[in-house]
């Protein structure tokens, strides 16, 4: 996941809280999508666990296989 940040062009780095840039010191939350229909899973969390459920047929998405990308603000 290379995706350059919206304001200056620099990439972004991602941790469990989202994507920060470096250079313009902005922080984007994330979105997890399902990996196979790229659709925004629905996250549930309990007792500490965080699970990640694809509506859309997929069912359960292990949290290895889940896409995070930025949720840009939009143009």
């Amino acid at each position: 996941m290379n995706s350059p940040c919206p304001i200056c062009q620099q990439p972004l780095t991602h941790d469990e809280t989202g994507f920060n840039c470096s250079s313009c010191e902005r922080h984007f939350e994330h979105i997890a999508l399902c990996p196979d229909c790229h659709q925004p899973l629905q996250v549930l969390k309990a007792c500490g666990a965080v699970d990640y459920f694809c509506q859309h047929g997929d069912g359960l998405i292990s949290k290895k296989r889940v896409e995070f990308v930025p949720d840009l603000p939009a143009s």
